[in-house]
């Protein structure tokens, strides 16, 4: 499935789908009332890309490569690696998903930095109007922090950060609050900083993001519905 227009844009789907052979969701019904969704990816072919994404890139250099991937501290053994190594800087691949759409959520992401020379990041963007427009919180490795940015028109804009260890080759867990103007990020259980802004204030798409050359691995994705 693609939800990209004939002009590239993303056009996410607004409700919870229940019919994707290799993904468990919560039904529409039950995202609506508060229940956690988790995007499973334990029936994942391994050297496949992952079902129910589209894919997509920011900025310049070639489109990302996504694979699943055996790795045994996985918590269900398999994750889903962005495995290219090209070394654009202003490069920034997406892994979007195909059925969620939101406004207010807490997004979660479990990932692991594994290699990158330019850059060793991982993400979750919100709010996805299309690849080049959305909200995005990262955590890199190789600088030691965990930044929050507006991406207007491919351009980022820089709203919160905070200076953290930020470890290679182990699990981290990486969230967001969006709700309304308010926007909280958390880092390994720990609140780190809260911003507000505006730009965004639709329902949009929840993806998977990395930068440059860094290869990450996520085993994971919770997504709540906020009021």
């Amino acid at each position: 499935m693609n939800n990209f227009t004939s002009s590239g844009s993303f056009r996410p789907i607004l409700t919870l789908m229940v019919a994707l052979p290799l993904l468990a969701f919560a039904n529409s019904s039950a995202f609506a009332e508060g229940k956690m969704n988790m995007i499973q990816i334990d029936r994942m072919t391994t050297g496949m890309p992952p079902a129910g994404f589209s894919f997509a890139r920011t900025g310049r250099g070639t489109p990302g490569k996504w694979t699943v991937v055996a790795d045994p501290t996985a918590k269900a053994g398999v994750a889903i690696e962005q495995t290219s190594t090209d070394t654009t800087d202003y490069r920034f691949p997406l892994a979007i998903s195909d059925t969620i759409s939101a406004k207010n959520l807490r997004a979660e992401v479990r990932f692991k930095v594994v290699g990158g020379k330019i850059d060793r990041a991982g993400g979750i963007a919100v709010r996805v109007e299309d690849f080049d427009n959305y909200y995005i919180v990262r955590a890199n490795a190789l600088e030691d922090n965990v930044r929050f940015y507006r991406v207007v028109s491919g351009k980022r804009e820089q709203l919160g950060t905070a200076n953290i260890k930020v470890t290679s080759g182990e699990w981290h867990t990486l969230a967001l609050e969006a709700q309304d103007q308010r926007f909280a990020v958390s880092y390994d259980g720990a609140t780190l900083f809260e911003v507000t802004d505006s730009t965004f204030d639709q329902p949009g798409g929840v993806a998977l993001w990395t930068k440059a050359d860094s290869v990450t691995r996520f085993d994971s994705m919770t997504i709540t519905p906020l009021p």
